[in-house]
């Protein structure tokens, strides 16, 4: 059975990857946290890195690692390199050296976010935030240094961890009424979709940038009305403009207004095709509840 190293295994899409793989590989995790079988791994440590790649000698490396706190790394911006670009600058030498595929996992914020249509891979990149800037840093690195990757764009994440949903589900259970953002458009995208989507890539030579989203699109407002309805809550939600959010919800870091992705690639060069959002949402609430 082929190895792959799975880094960030304790997060949404990490969980994610070890129950879709699971049987399938030999799954070595590893974490910046210690668990039970669990290998202790700091990716922007670049001979630790390729110490366990030459131990382990995986087929492919899945790097769902990453720093994601979108408003603190405004001021904490040597971290982000470190673990956005660093990191995978790093794992893509390990990969090169030891001969196997890299999976990497990178964001929407590498668009600015004024857009009116769908992204597409051959899009020009203009992250606005050090979120994204960093993201993008890392992506370069992974074209750079890795013979054989692939580096997928997902968006408005959710899965086994803290998340949106869980947030606006827990509101629920405290208010009457949320205040939720109706000006910022994007992809509410399952973890399991995502993890689907890296299970097809992998035995392929389909290398290259994808964007790996839900189909379909919508408004956090709108998301949450339709995580309401599916959940049987009763609460209300107060559509307001991101403008008004920000008034009373000081953010550092700019948002995109605009993020769809449109999975060009995918729908290019494969057979592959992601649940519509409101599907996933649907599967994800019936699992959670």
């Amino acid at each position: 059975m082929e190895t792959i190293i799975v880094t960030g295994c304790n997060g949404q899409l990490g969980r994610a990857i070890n129950k879709e793989l699971n049987g399938k590989y030999e799954l070595v995790n590893t974490d910046v946290f210690q668990g039970e079988g669990i290998t202790p791994l700091d990716i922007t440590n670049v001979d630790a890195v390729v110490e366990l790649a030459r131990k382990v000698k995986p087929s492919a490396i899945i790097n769902c690692a990453a720093y994601t706190a979108v408003d603190k790394q405004e001021s904490d911006v040597d971290l982000s390199y470190k673990i956005n670009a660093i990191g995978p600058r790093n794992l893509a030498i390990a990969s090169t050296e030891v001969g196997a595929k890299l999976v990497h996992v990178s964001t929407d914020y590498v668009f600015e976010g004024n857009g009116t249509r769908p992204y597409v891979e051959f899009d020009k990149t203009n992250p606005v935030s050090v979120y994204g800037k960093t993201k993008l840093a890392g992506e370069e690195f992974v074209k750079q240094f890795a013979k054989e990757s692939f580096i997928i764009r997902t968006a408005w994440l959710y899965g086994d961890g803290k998340n949106f949903v869980k947030t606006m589900l827990s509101l629920s259970e405290k208010y009457d009424e949320v205040s939720v953002v109706k000006d910022q458009l994007g992809t509410p995208t399952s973890t399991t979709e995502l993890a689907k989507a890296i299970h097809y890539l992998l035995p392929t030579q389909n290398y290259g940038t994808f964007h790996g989203t839900c189909e379909g699109d919508t408004n956090w407002a709108d998301f949450t009305e339709e995580i309401f309805r599916i959940a049987g809550k009763k609460t209300k939600v107060n559509h307001v403009t991101t403008q008004e959010y920000v008034a009373k919800n000081p953010q550092s870091a700019p948002r995109p207004a605009y993020s769809i992705l449109e999975n060009y690639m995918f729908k290019l060069t494969s057979d592959f095709m992601f649940a519509d959002w409101h599907d996933a949402i649907e599967q994800y609430l019936k699992e959670l509840l």
